[in-house]
């Protein structure tokens, strides 16, 4: 059976067809409207080197149980490692109901909910996560959801410059994640911003750098970590006060499961909360899809990007929701919309919203402290080695630490790889960032030990 893909003002419409739908005649009439004779010479403009001229390795048709049995077989072959890498996506446990409940057809095929009434579903599940958003970061207000947290970032720097109107220049902490640092540069360089790097002291940020970089003025926001980049805890008590003082907006890059046991952005008097809502049991996948999260104080909700979901009532007196304040994106002129972001992480969003609802407050202090346990021990256990050592050894850590090992780090990462162990990621040629949480085990622990004695 074949299907025709037809794309039409940004909805997918399939035609259940036997046969592709264009006749020769067709292809004919379509190529002398170009002025082409054939198809081919439609490619003629590429390199011949990149033009495939053999036919696809493919196999011969298969019946299911042969398509089943083949890919099972291909998957065999990737190694299951015990994961201690972190660095901004994380190895948590997923709750088995929630693929249950994504899987149902109104949540797998959802897309944007712009007819309310026939939308309901969608919208109550963004409005809960909106909610729950809102209590882990202590913050009024929570946007339906965003890309990832690097791309929450960038959008945060361009909000707080929107707020700020005429400064044009943002500061971020030297020990923020160096890829979302990256993603914010690249936004910002199209923006005609401006990024400066307040620098770090002792894996930290410095106070005295930030304070003499507000002084000089023209400062429109300040992005800073939680934990940071190294998997410290990072003490900004003083640093909104000196940020307000400067009229500037100090936005907080967090790790969203990590709010469940520490102090929260609104407790700083952050003005954005921001970060990747992966660590709530979002599977790491190879790299994605993650899911960012933007909350912020209402006084910013008409700077906030992306979309928001708003409970009301409806002719009957129903509870009801609804899409509000949509003028900043496709709604509106590009020039004129507070953010071109038109999507979101929809599905993703909804299987955090269920991670939230099933762990409650309890669950995701749990989850911290057995994470937090894990960590501690396994870095007693490096010490211990004397073939090992924190890198920031008098900085808190929840459950990320950076520690310098006697040899290569190429050399640990491939031995305990062999050894089913993803040691961590490097961060210099003797220096990784190690991360534990609740699913590693004692044994995963005493084998990681075991090849660093052996070093």
């Amino acid at each position: 059976m074949l299907y025709a893909l037809c794309i039409t003002n940004s909805s997918f419409i399939i035609s259940n067809m036997r046969f592709f739908p264009h006749t020769d005649d067709d292809v004919k009439r379509m190529l002398d409207v170009v002025g082409l004779p054939s198809i081919e010479n439609l490619f003629d403009t590429l390199p011949k080197e990149v033009v495939m001229t053999k036919d696809y390795d493919l196999p011969s048709a298969l019946s299911e149980k042969e398509v089943r049995e083949f890919f099972e077989a291909l998957g065999k072959k990737n190694r299951t490692l015990a994961c201690f890498a972190g660095a901004g996506c994380y190895d948590h446990y997923t709750p088995s109901v929630i693929n249950s409940i994504i899987s149902r057809s109104e949540f797998l095929t959802s897309y944007t909910p712009y007819q309310a009434e026939i939308s309901q579903g969608t919208l109550q599940y963004i409005f809960e996560y909106q909610s729950m958003i809102a209590a882990l970061t202590g913050m009024e207000v929570s946007n339906a959801s965003m890309y990832d947290g690097a791309t929450a970032t960038a959008e945060a720097m361009m909000m707080a410059v929107a707020a700020a109107k005429r400064r044009r220049k943002v500061l971020v902490s030297a020990t923020v994640n160096p890829a979302v640092a990256a993603v914010v540069s690249t936004y910002a360089r199209y923006q005609d911003i401006e990024v400066v790097t307040v620098d770090a002291e002792n894996g930290v940020t410095s106070k005295a750098h930030l304070d003499a970089l507000l002084a000089a003025g023209d400062v429109a926001g300040v992005v800073v970590a939680q934990p940071n980049f190294y998997g410290i805890v990072e003490d900004y008590d003083g640093f909104a006060a000196a940020c307000h003082d400067a009229k500037s907006l100090l936005i907080m890059n967090c790790v969203a499961s990590t709010l469940g046991a520490l102090k929260t952005p609104a407790e700083w008097d952050a003005d954005i909360a921001v970060g990747d809502g992966q660590s709530l049991g979002v599977p790491m996948s190879f790299g994605g899809p993650f899911v960012g999260f933007l909350a912020t104080r209402k006084s910013l909700i008409r700077k906030m990007p992306g979309r928001i979901v708003g409970a009301t009532r409806d002719a009957d007196g129903k509870r009801a929701f609804v899409l509000t304040l949509q003028a900043r994106e496709q709604h509106i002129r590009r020039e004129k919309a507070t953010s071109n972001i038109c999507s979101n992480q929809s599905l993703m969003a909804l299987f955090v919203t269920i991670y939230l609802s099933l762990m409650g407050p309890d669950g995701l202090r749990e989850v911290n402290d057995i994470s937090a346990a894990n960590a501690h021990y396994l870095a007693k256990r490096l010490a211990e080695t004397g073939k090992a050592r924190l890198v920031y050894p008098d900085r808190p850590f929840l459950n990320e630490f950076a520690v310098k090992i006697d040899g290569s780090a190429d050399e640990l990462i491939r031995r305990a790889a062999e050894a089913g162990i993803l040691a961590g990621v490097k961060l210099d040629d003797s220096t990784l960032l190690v991360a534990a949480t609740e699913m590693q085990t004692d044994a995963d622990i005493d084998k990681y030990i075991e090849i660093v004695n052996n070093l």
